[in-house]
């Protein structure tokens, strides 16, 4: 039991193997999954909310604690931070936001509506899905992540050399598009809600 917490590889095996059984537990008990397409787009949304919930956890962790904690740390233990916490952190904030790009194509490709959502739903009537607006938001929010935040991040960093007033002008750049991010991830978490629940056909 000892193994299965003290290493985080271990636990999250383990949490995908949970999640097998409770598919078999339900088959058995009520109904096998059928395996065929709707199913493998039911996998693949399962996927994208799981990367979803890293890369929009992570966006939330460094806007609501780390970044507004920071003048509360003193100076000697902010390497702590910046050498081992904050690459670690965003490591898994730019791979969450990219898995969850690449499934949320992927599953709006099988699903057949990629076209559609792309050109944001627009009919001679106006805009009727949420779902292309939500992808779009998405798609400006995994740019800013990948070609804005990371590589303003890595001046800060120490990543990528750099000097003072450099370092200063990418943890500006980095803030604000990060904010930004923060903003857009509230309406684009509505609109990905709201295109399965919230009574839209």
């Amino acid at each position: 039991m000892q193994s299965l917490f003290s290493s985080l590889r271990n636990t999250v095996i383990a949490g995908f193997v949970a999640a097998v059984v409770v598919v078999v537990v339900v088959g058995i008990f009520v109904s096998w999954p059928s395996f065929n397409e709707g199913w493998w787009a039911f996998l693949f949304r399962w996927l994208h909310v799981l990367s979803g919930v890293m890369w929009i956890g992570h966006l939330w962790y460094f806007n609501f604690v780390q970044t507004p904690s920071m003048p509360k740390i003193p100076d000697e233990q902010k390497p702590a931070i910046t050498k081992v916490i904050a690459p670690a952190a965003l490591f898994w904030f730019r791979w969450g936001a990219m898995a969850t790009i690449v499934t949320g194509l992927i599953l709006a490709g099988m699903n057949r509506y990629i076209g559609d959502a792309l050109a944001l739903g627009i009919t001679d009537g106006g805009i009727s899905t949420p779902i292309g607006i939500g992808m779009w938001l998405g798609i400006i929010m995994w740019f800013n992540v990948w070609f804005i935040i990371w590589p303003n991040q890595k001046k800060v960093l120490g990543i990528v050399q750099a000097d003072a007033d450099a370092k200063k002008k990418a943890a500006r750049l980095g803030l604000i598009f990060s904010r930004l991010n923060t903003l857009l991830s509230i309406p684009m978490l509505y609109c990905m809600i709201a295109q399965s629940h919230g009574g839209f056909v």
